[in-house]
C-alpha cells in the first residue's frame, strides 16, 4: 500500500501536467501540499519537520532561481539594446545551403543559448532566426527541437546536473561517499555519455529536414552533408566533454559552443567537408499548408530597432556573454586562486525552524546567476541604453520568471520533503526509497534501459531537465544502490534522458512553434521527434550498460574522480 501511496505526488504532477494540460507554476504547489498531506498521515512526520524541509527546499529553489532571473535578464538585455540583432545577422551571410544553415544556427547557436540561458529558449530564438532566413516555420521547430539535446546536462552554467546533484547530496553522504568526489565522478560521467550520441544529433536534424522537408523526400541531401555534420558534431563535443572534465558542470555548453562556432563559421566559410551542390527547400508557393505561418515573431521583432543595434560592431554584441565566461572561468579554476573567496562568501541560516542541523547557506557570489545580473549593467553601458530600454528588459524578465519562480519553490520543496520523509514517528523508509524499492523490484536488471526515459518522461512533464533532475534523480540513486549498480552511470543516464526529453518536452514545443507561428502541429513534431529520442537514448544507455554490468564503477577509477 505504501509504495502506491508514495507515487502519488508524481501522479498527480502526471495528471495534471499532462493529461489536464495545466501550467506548472498551479501544479508543482498541489503535488507539495498532496505531499504534506501523505507525510503528516501515512508517514506520521510533526508539523514542524514538514515545514522545516520545505522551507529547506524553497531555499534551494531561490538559487536556482537567481541563475534562471539572471541569464534571461542577460538574454534580454541583448534583445532590447539591438546586440542580438547583430548577432543575428551575422549567421545570415555564413552559407546560403539550408543544411549548413541548420548546423550552425540550430546546432551551435542553440547550444550557446542553452548554455547562456536554457529553460526553452534556444529552440524560441533559433527557430525564429531560422524563418528569418527563409526556412518552413514548421522545419525550423523540428530541427531546433533535436539539436536542443546534448548541450542541455550542462546548459544555464550548469544549473541543471547541479540541481540534480544538489538533489541527491543527502544520499550520497548516507552512501558513504565524499559529495565533492561523487559529483566529479557524476559531472564527467553525464559528458562522457553525452559525447558519442552528440556527434550524430546535427546529422540527424539534417536529415530530418530533408526527409520531411525537402522536394525529394529523402536522406540522401543529409549524406552529402554528412562529413560535415560529424566534424560540426565532434567541434562541439570535444571541448564540451574537455571543459566539463577540467573545469566542472558550468561552463561546457557556454563555452564549447563559442569554440565549435569559431571552429565551424570558419570551415563553412572556407567551404571545408562543405558539399559542392547546395540544397534548399522548394519554392515557397509549393510548402504544404502545415508549414506555413501567418504570425511569425522573429527575434529581430525582440529589439526595439535601436539607434545602437545598426551602429553595434559584432565584438560589442558579443562582449557580455565573452564577459561572463571569463568571468566563470577564472573563478572555476582552482590555480587562479579566486575560487575560496566566491565559494566560502556566504549567508548562512542555522536550523531551519529549530531543526537541529538542517542548515542553509547561500554562496551568493558563486551563484552564476550573480554574475548574469551584474554584467547586464555592464552591458547597460557598453550598449549605451536608455533607462526605459533598462526597464523593458527588467519588466520583460520579471514576466517571464515569474511563473517558473512558483514552480521552482515548490518542486524542490516537494522533493526535499519526499527525501526526508523517513524522519517520521513510525520507522518508515522515506517516499523517495519506497518508490526506489519498487521500481527496483519492478525492472530488476534491466533497469539502466528504463533509466533514461524516467529522465525523458521528466522533462516531457515538467519542460525542464534541471526539473527532471530535481524530481527523478533521488529516485534513480537509490534504485541503483538496490540493484547494486553504479550510482554514478545512473545517475547520469537520468541527466542524459532529461536532456534528450527536451526534444519532446511539452514547455518546449509549444514555445517553438508560438515563436514560428506554427501552432496546432505540436502533436505532429512530438512524434516525429520520438525517432531522435530513442536513437539518442540507445545510443547512452549502450556506453552505460558496458559500466554497469561489467561491474565497474567510475567511483572506484581515478580518472573520473581525480
Amino acid at each position: 500500500m505504501y509504495a502506491i501511496i508514495a507515487f502519488m505526488p508524481i501522479v498527480v504532477l502526471i495528471v495534471l501536467l499532462v493529461g489536464m494540460n495545466w501550467p506548472a507554476k498551479k501544479v508543482m504547489p498541489i503535488a507539495w501540499i498532496v505531499c504534506v498531506f501523505l507525510a503528516l498521515v501515512f508517514w506520521k512526520m510533526d508539523m514542524i519537520n514538514v515545514m522545516a524541509f520545505s522551507v529547506f527546499g524553497a531555499l534551494k529553489g531561490f538559487e536556482v532561481i537567481v541563475t534562471i532571473f539572471g541569464a534571461i535578464l542577460i538574454l534580454n538585455t541583448l534583445k532590447h539594446s539591438g546586440a542580438m540583432d547583430v548577432i543575428n545577422a551575422g549567421f545570415k551571410e555564413i552559407s546560403p545551403d539550408r543544411r549548413i544553415q541548420t548546423i550552425i544556427i540550430g546546432w551551435l547557436f542553440g547550444a550557446f543559448i542553452e548554455g547562456a540561458a536554457g529553460f526553452g529558449t534556444p529552440a524560441a530564438l533559433a527557430g525564429p532566426l531560422m524563418v528569418g532566413i527563409g526556412f518552413p516555420p514548421l522545419a525550423a521547430a523540428t530541427v531546433a527541437l533535436i539539436c536542443n539535446t546534448t548541450p542541455v546536462a550542462f546548459g544555464v552554467v550548469g544549473v541543471p546536473i547541479n540541481t540534480g546533484l544538489t538533489s541527491v547530496e543527502k544520499l550520497v553522504e548516507a552512501a558513504g561517499y565524499s559529495v565533492e568526489t561523487f559529483n566529479t565522478a557524476a559531472i564527467r560521467a553525464v559528458a562522457f555519455t553525452h559525447t558519442f550520441p552528440g556527434i550524430i544529433i546535427p546529422f540527424i536534424a539534417v536529415a530530418c529536414l530533408t526527409k520531411f522537408f525537402g522536394k525529394e523526400k529523402s536522406f540522401k541531401p543529409a549524406i552529402e552533408v554528412l562529413p560535415f555534420a560529424i566534424f560540426a558534431g565532434l567541434a562541439f563535443v570535444i571541448p564540451h566533454t574537455i571543459i566539463a572534465y577540467f573545469i566542472g558542470s558550468e561552463l561546457p555548453s557556454l563555452l564549447g559552443s563559442l569554440i565549435a562556432m569559431v571552429i565551424v563559421i570558419t570551415a563553412a566559410k572556407k567551404g571545408f567537408l562543405v558539399p559542392k551542390n547546395e540544397w534548399h527547400f522548394v519554392d515557397e508557393s509549393e510548402w504544404e499548408p502545415e508549414w506555413r505561418s501567418n504570425d511569425i515573431e522573429t527575434v529581430s521583432n525582440a529589439s526595439n530597432g535601436s539607434v545602437a543595434a545598426k551602429k553595434m560592431s559584432a565584438p560589442m554584441a558579443w562582449a557580455p556573454y565573452l564577459i561572463i565566461a571569463t568571468i566563470l572561468v577564472l573563478t572555476r579554476i582552482p590555480q587562479v586562486g579566486l575560487m575560496p573567496f566566491f565559494k566560502e562568501t556566504k549567508i548562512t541560516i542555522p536550523n531551519i525552524l529549530s531543526v537541529e542541523n538542517l542548515n542553509y547557506d547561500l554562496q551568493f557570489l558563486w551563484l552564476p546567476g550573480t554574475v548574469f545580473i551584474a554584467i547586464s549593467f555592464v552591458a547597460n553601458i557598453l550598449h549605451k541604453m536608455d533607462g526605459e530600454t533598462v526597464k523593458s528588459s527588467w519588466r520583460d524578465t520579471f514576466r517571464q520568471t515569474s511563473a517558473a519562480a512558483i514552480a521552482m519553490f515548490f518542486g524542490v520543496a516537494l522533493v526535499q520533503l519526499m527525501l526526508n520523509s523517513n524522519v517520521n514517528n513510525i520507522g518508515l523508509d522515506s517516499m523517495m526509497t519506497v518508490m526506489a524499492k519498487t521500481m527496483a523490484d519492478l525492472s530488476g536488471r534491466a533497469f539502466p534501459v528504463l533509466s533514461p526515459f524516467i529522465g525523458v518522461l521528466g522533462s516531457f512533464i515538467s519542460g525542464s531537465n534541471t526539473v527532471s533532475n530535481m524530481l527523478f534523480a533521488p529516485m534513480q540513486f537509490e534504485t541503483a544502490q538496490i540493484l547494486n549498480m553504479s550510482t554514478v552511470m545512473i545517475f547520469a543516464l537520468q541527466v542524459v534522458g532529461g536532456g534528450i526529453g527536451n526534444m519532446i518536452c511539452v514547455n518546449n514545443v509549444v514555445a517553438a512553434t508560438a515563436t514560428v507561428g506554427a501552432t496546432g502541429v505540436e502533436g505532429k513534431i512530438i512524434r516525429r521527434n520520438m525517432v531522435p529520442v530513442f536513437i539518442y537514448s540507445a545510443i547512452a544507455i549502450i556506453f552505460a550498460s558496458i559500466f554497469i554490468y561489467s561491474g565497474i564503477d567510475p567511483l572506484q577509477l581515478e580518472f573520473f574522480t581525480n
